[in-house]
């Protein structure tokens, strides 16, 4: 059995289509995992999300911040943007099945077996694995609540910035979700800066790639959603977003190997 993570496919299924081809993927054999943002900005989201759920236990998805604005949205508690594409989805007939499968995927997914973790974004540096798990749970037990909507309408923001253990109530929960969903830097103390998404050495002199901090988890980690740093592995930390809709590449990564093999396809269904 191959394991592939794919980087963010925001709607572009045909790249996600020659990128399954060019890796030969077995269904039924392999296994599929997903750094979130599967929807939005590309032309396609509806098949994407039909797609990767349709291939059951077969495919791990973590939710990105696309996605669960796609949530917000569906249940009207954001309005949709100029550059929202979520239009097919939302007009679907299988709407709400797809959605209902979507609120049940988690934000962060391990493997114990491979000595991996996956988020959509990153991990507080302070955090360890244990407890960046068990935050996860909670934003995720929201989610799937009979008051997600509330959720979702409290979840946007930007601050508080620094994690606490005594967050309590939305503050909390808008933090973690934050961090794992749309985090790129943060200072040495753990405080996370959302306005800086340029490549490392554009952000001011006291922040850092949130990776680039000594980390509590030792876990190799796998993320994507920052499409500016681009496709890179530092030791145990592999980004998979090459931004693909932005007209770049749609990337794999072959965990079940090591040294871990990328293999890429040019997108030709981007936004521009």
């Amino acid at each position: 059995m191959a394991v592939y993570a794919i980087g963010d496919v925001q709607g572009c299924f045909r790249s996600l289509e020659a990128l399954l081809r060019r890796i030969r993927f077995e269904p039924g054999h392999d296994q599929l995992w997903f750094v979130g943002d599967l929807v939005n900005r590309g032309p396609d989201s509806l098949r994407v999300v039909r797609f990767v759920r349709s291939q059951g236990d077969a495919a791990r998805v973590v939710l990105g911040n696309h996605d669960l604005n796609l949530l917000a949205i569906a249940a009207g508690v954001r309005r949709r943007g100029k550059r929202n594409t979520l239009g097919d989805l939302l007009a679907a007939e299988d709407r709400n099945d797809l959605l209902g499968w979507l609120r049940g995927c988690p934000l962060l997914v391990e493997d114990p077996g491979l000595g991996i973790s996956m988020v959509h974004a990153g991990i507080l540096p302070q955090w360890s694995c244990k407890q960046a798990a068990a935050l996860a749970r909670e934003v995720e037990a929201a989610l799937r609540s009979q008051d997600c909507a509330t959720f979702l309408r409290h979840m946007y923001g930007d601050r508080p910035r620094c994690w606490r253990d005594s967050l309590a109530d939305w503050d909390r929960l808008r933090l973690i979700t934050n961090i794992l969903t749309r985090m790129r830097y943060c200072d040495q103390q753990g405080r996370v800066d959302l306005s800086h998404t340029g490549p490392p050495g554009t952000q001011p002199e006291a922040l850092k790639p949130w990776f680039a901090w000594p980390r509590k988890c030792r876990s190799r980690l796998v993320f994507g959603h920052w499409s500016a740093l681009g496709v890179v592995q530092m030791g145990d930390v592999v980004c998979l977003d090459s931004g693909c809709v932005w007209g770049n590449e749609l990337t794999a990564a072959r965990l079940d190997k090591i040294p871990i093999e990328f293999t890429a396809v040019r997108c030709d269904s981007a936004r521009r």
